[in-house]
């Protein structure tokens, strides 16, 4: 199952389980700790004395009850002094450990915060990564839906570099006005071929056929977009797990578009499996093209994504964590 980024409040998530950053004593001094224990009730804070003392970098389970979620994983961060201490290990061992206890108590959904990335000073962008790469290591051999739960866009941060590029390359091709012909529409900052709107290629569509192969285009013309999606798969020798799961896809999903050869998927499931597939821009826009999508300059989340293709970036996490931070729909299903 796949990462789900969200803004909200952790405690009223109804999932499996919440993650609680705490400290040693479970003293829930603030932060989302206190509050976790406020919505919970008293009963929880007993439970926890229960526990004994809590090990930085360790993680307990206990009843969650007055929270919609049914179990609270409890785990302490590590203060940050300057990135020499450990923090990074110990931070990590509190990813996994959550994790793990998740599956031992046969957790399906979980709701984990970026821990130690408030009162313990932990940089933000250093917590997101490390929360990333554990999740997504774990998600490789495990069957989880997993939700990051941030407070609000100010609660991480991407690098400052990409986000100055990104932003760049939005300005420079962004189209806001663009005028709307019966049928279609066409932006006028560019030629018909590369200005597409939702299913409607303008008069360049036979390009796609000015290739010395033109027997093969001709073979996959009426493919729809779950055979060109297998197709493709085979074609890069990989596994229907290992696609999926690098396209942040919920199993019982692909199971679905596998058994439906006339499925509809949403542009944001296409182009996530077209980001794990790590096709070129072309294929990227002829996979669209098969669900009745296509990329457009007049839409900020097509740019972004025209952005990572470009660049030869084809982590789907990564570009989420961008599409998070300019309020864009996310990748995946």
């Amino acid at each position: 199952m796949p990462i789900k980024i969200i803004r909200q409040d952790i405690t009223k998530i109804k999932c499996d389980a919440i993650v609680n950053p705490t400290d040693k004593h479970y003293s829930h001094g603030g932060g989302v700790d206190a509050a976790i224990h406020e919505a919970a009730g008293e009963e929880l804070y007993r439970t926890c004395l229960e526990q004994g003392v809590l090990g930085v970098g360790k993680a307990v389970i206990t009843p969650a009850f007055s929270l919609p979620s049914k179990y609270v994983i409890h785990t302490v961060g590590p203060w940050w002094m300057g990135g020499k201490n450990g923090e990074e290990a110990l931070l990590r061992s509190c990813y996994r450990e959550c994790l793990e206890l998740a599956k031992a108590n046969k957790c399906k959904k979980i709701a984990i915060p970026l821990i130690a990335s408030g009162t313990f000073c932990f940089p933000k962008d250093k917590v997101l990564k490390i929360a990333v790469d554990e999740i997504s290591t774990f998600l490789i051999e495990n069957e989880m839906l997993v939700y990051i739960v941030v407070f609000d866009k100010a609660s991480y941060s991407i690098s400052e570099k990409l986000f100055t590029d990104i932003t760049a390359y939005i300005d420079d091709n962004y189209v806001a006005k663009h005028f709307d012909f019966v049928g279609y529409s066409c932006n006028v900052a560019y030629p018909p071929s590369r200005s597409l709107t939702k299913g409607i290629e303008c008069d360049a569509s036979i390009s796609a056929f000015d290739t010395d192969d033109l027997d093969t285009k001709l073979s996959h013309i009426d493919e729809g977009f779950s055979q060109m999606l297998l197709r493709k798969i085979d074609e890069k020798g990989m596994t229907d797990a290992e696609c999926y799961k690098k396209a942040n896809i919920d199993r019982k999903l692909f199971s679905k578009i596998r058994g439906d050869k006339n499925y509809k998927p949403s542009k944001p499931t296409v182009l996530a499996f077209a980001i794990a597939l790590e096709l070129p821009l072309e294929e990227t826009e002829e996979m669209l093209r098969k669900a009745g999508f296509a990329l457009s300059h007049s839409n900020k989340f097509d740019i972004i994504i025209e952005y990572f293709i470009s660049h030869g970036k084809y982590n789907v996490l990564e570009i989420n964590e961008v599409l998070f931070k300019f309020d864009q729909n996310l990748l995946g299903g």
